[in-house]
């Protein structure tokens, strides 16, 4: 049976996702400087960055839409062109990406994302689909390791993944996120989760140093048990548990990622 949304489309009553071209993106990854956009560590800040921009561009010419579609081609050769590295030394998150062929479509109508859209709501709301094709043989999930975190990471993809992304003062927030999963897989927490099981990851919220530090707090959950933490990026993508000692303009960093928000999110 025809979906509602598919009659819609053909219709004319909705307006179809407009597909980017790899010259845009290319574009907006080329304005992400000073870090090294190659490590797994700096991705989510890579990607928050590059959407946001494209969002934001795509935004200004039209307000009220369509949809954006980043093509899994599109996204993966724009960041050989960005990087000037060839398919077989791209990193591995890039790579099964690209290979599982993981398609995104991006709204950026803030009034569809958040219920608080205007003056006291976030500067920038989106709602974010990843996906690969449902087919035959296609597999239900992909997962890779950050090794150079502290702990140690393992990140798995299902093949649906939808999250909202938002900037709220500057901190970036992916909300509400569905079919990511991800555990340590080193020290104390490495040994935690070796029992539970990889937890799925909920929240995850960033904020830049002066002298471009990223502090990112992250939640995950695995049946009644849940885990927060936060992590220092280093601009190499060199990832430590906390903050440095000493730094007073860290920990107040890190206290406005802890401090509650007041976003009601649209269904």
């Amino acid at each position: 049976m025809m979906s509602a949304f598919l009659a819609l489309l053909l219709s004319g009553s909705v307006a179809a996702p407009r597909a980017l071209s790899q010259q845009e993106i290319l574009d907006a990854m080329n304005a992400s400087q000073g870090y090294n956009v190659t490590a797994t560590t700096n991705g989510p800040r890579f990607q928050a960055e590059v959407l946001m921009r494209l969002a934001r561009r795509a935004r200004a010419e039209r307000p009220d839409g369509p949809e954006l579609v980043i093509g899994h081609a599109e996204w993966f050769f724009a960041f050989l062109a960005r990087t000037g590295l060839s398919r077989e030394a791209a990193p591995l998150f890039m790579r099964l990406s690209y290979e599982h062929g993981q398609d995104l479509q991006i709204d950026y109508r803030t009034d569809r994302v958040v219920e608080n859209a205007g003056p006291d709501g976030p500067e920038f709301a989106a709602s974010v689909r990843m996906w690969w094709p449902d087919r035959a043989g296609a597999p239900s999930s992909f997962s890779y390791a950050d090794l150079v975190s502290t702990p140690q990471l393992k990140v798995t993809n299902q093949r649906v993944v939808a999250y909202r992304l938002l900037e709220i003062g500057g901190m970036v927030v992916y909300g509400q996120i569905e079919g990511l999963r991800g555990r340590p897989t080193s020290g104390i927490l490495g040994a935690l989760f070796q029992l539970i099981g990889e937890g799925d990851l909920k929240e995850s919220r960033m904020l830049l140093s002066l002298d471009g530090l990223q502090i990112s707090r992250t939640r995950a959950e695995k049946w009644a048990v849940g885990v927060t933490q936060t992590v220092t990026v280093y601009p190499d993508g060199h990832a430590d548990k906390d903050i440095p000692p000493n730094r007073p303009d860290l920990k107040a960093l890190a206290a406005r990622l802890e401090a509650p928000l007041k976003i009601r999110y649209r269904p």
